[in-house]
């Protein structure tokens, strides 16, 4: 499943990749960042040649092997090297493994330049993507036992959306819709807009049948309302406990069910074990930690 997630992301990879390096190059109205641009690199002797390892130095969940790779692509591609003269990259872990504090995740040998020009770029994608998929490791194991999936939300960092999304998967959770373009949800300034939650639905068929469509209810009255007009999933919005207990008995078998609102992973257990489908979260990508790693030379 991931291989076939990080096919889809190639030309993502590549774009956010090359930004980064751009912005740490100073490069942004170039064409493509040049690793020459790096002053510090550069009081190096060009021919020097060295080996680095890069280890995490706290638990986690590995996350962003192919945008490392794609750091690395980039600036050799820069430099005009060859397949002899190109950073050789030797991984020990992959996506979505666990691992434990002090271990070695990959190791580096080329150019020294390249290594030190490419490290902060590289490391940027790996600490962040990882700390999105260790969160959502934790947050995936407080749910083990019930039929509650964990899903993300839209709340992502600027440019990395679909990599944390990807990050979301490796911790274990599932992905909600990628943006505004692929699922209906409909919230509370929608239905006063459309004019009521009966009308924003219909339209809503009208317009694209083959969409799925989410409606944020506040109420009982609310729920009853989407579940009238139709609503494929219905998000409970700040609901207390016993309000989703009383949703999950009025909601059987008509329409999925998602708690939203303040979810934290002390509370998770509670919510699922009222019997919803889904419990969303915004933490997962947009309260991120990134995890400690350090990369030290041979």
């Amino acid at each position: 499943m991931l291989t076939s997630q990080l096919a889809k992301l190639e030309q993502d990879i590549t774009t956010t990749t090359t930004w980064a390096l751009k912005e740490d190059l100073g490069a942004f109205y170039s064409e493509y960042a040049c690793a020459e641009q790096d002053i510090t690199a550069m009081l190096i002797p060009a021919s020097e040649q060295a080996v680095a390892t890069v280890i995490t130095r706290e638990d986690c969940v590995i996350c962003g092997v192919a945008w490392v790779n794609e750091v690395f692509k980039q600036l050799d591609a820069s430099l005009s090297c060859t397949k002899e003269q190109a950073t050789k990259i030797t991984w020990f872990v992959k996506d979505g493994e666990k691992v434990e504090a002090n271990t070695t995740l990959f190791e580096l040998e080329g150019n020294a330049r390249t290594l030190l020009t490419g490290e902060r770029a590289a490391l940027n994608f790996l600490q962040t993507l990882s700390g999105t998929a260790t969160l959502t490791s934790k947050y995936v194991q407080e749910l083990q036992g019930s039929s509650t999936k964990l899903l993300d939300t839209r709340k992502t960092l600027p440019g990395l959306r679909s990599a944390q999304k990807y990050s979301v998967l490796c911790g274990g959770g599932v992905n909600h819709r990628i943006g505004l373009f692929d699922a209906f949800l409909i919230k509370e300034n929608h239905i006063a807009a459309c004019g009521g939650i009966a009308q924003a639905v219909a339209t809503a068929k009208h317009n694209h049948s083959d969409k799925m469509v989410e409606v944020e209810v506040e109420s009982m009255d609310e729920l009853q309302q989407a579940l009238d007009a139709g609503a494929d999933i219905i998000m409970l919005d700040n609901f207390t406990p016993t309000m989703i207990e009383q949703a999950v008995i009025a909601t059987r078998n008509k329409a999925k069910l998602e708690v939203s609102g303040n979810m934290t992973i002390d509370t998770l257990r509670e919510y699922a074990k009222a019997g919803v489908d889904f419990i969303s979260s915004g933490a997962l990508t947009k309260h991120v930690q990134a995890i400690d790693l350090s990369m030290r030379f041979k």
